[in-house]
């Protein structure tokens, strides 16, 4: 009975203790980190950063600098609310080109992932059709064999020229055999028959 309680304690050490096929439980944050969706956010930032990179962006920045500068070197003096070292017009670009630098970098890593995917792609392509032109190449070069082995028009028709007149040569022989065959067996049949005949 002693042995069982301790195995039975054994087994219960054991359930209790963290199992390493088992994932570990993880920590609820007391304050959740807001979900931002990482797709929309990119294509977000490459927006931007494409119309940061237009002329109409420029135009509109030169203006609203030119307004800002011009409101507050000839505004009454009550009016103006940035004086000459424009310290404030200073800050509000300082503080554009703050976001705008990382959101340009952000819609070029992007562009880069992106240029990785299409390159990944034609090197299999290439890959494909480097293969494809080997088979070709091989399928050319046992076609050539084959051809080379397979008799052409102008062979075979010099070839039946020859045999014709093979044939041709033959049939001349064969007539001539003929006409010494039946020659000497007139000129034998005249020597044999009688003179008086």
């Amino acid at each position: 009975m002693a042995e069982r309680r301790d195995r039975d304690r054994d087994r219960e050490r054991r359930s209790r203790a963290p199992r390493l096929d088992t994932p570990t439980a993880t920590r609820r944050q007391l304050v959740r980190r807001p979900a931002l969706d990482a797709d929309s956010f990119g294509v977000f930032a490459e927006q931007f950063a494409r119309f940061m990179g237009t002329a109409t962006f420029l135009a509109y920045m030169t203006l609203f600098v030119v307004v800002w500068v011009a409101w507050n070197a000839l505004a009454p003096g009550g009016a103006a609310f940035d004086i000459y070292p424009f310290i404030f017009l200073t800050l509000m670009l300082s503080l554009q080109a703050s976001y705008a630098a990382p959101l340009i970098l952000l819609a070029q890593n992007r562009q880069e992932q992106r240029d990785k995917v299409v390159a990944e792609q034609d090197r299999q392509a290439n890959a494909r059709a480097h293969a494809d032109m080997e088979f070709l190449a091989r399928e050319v070069a046992s076609l050539r064999m084959a051809v080379g082995e397979v008799a052409t028009r102008d062979y075979v028709r010099s070839e039946l020229r020859t045999l014709l007149a093979e044939l041709d040569e033959r049939a001349a022989e064969a007539a001539r055999r003929d006409d010494q065959r039946d020659a000497p067996h007139h000129g034998t049949d005249d020597r044999l028959s009688p003179p008086g005949s």
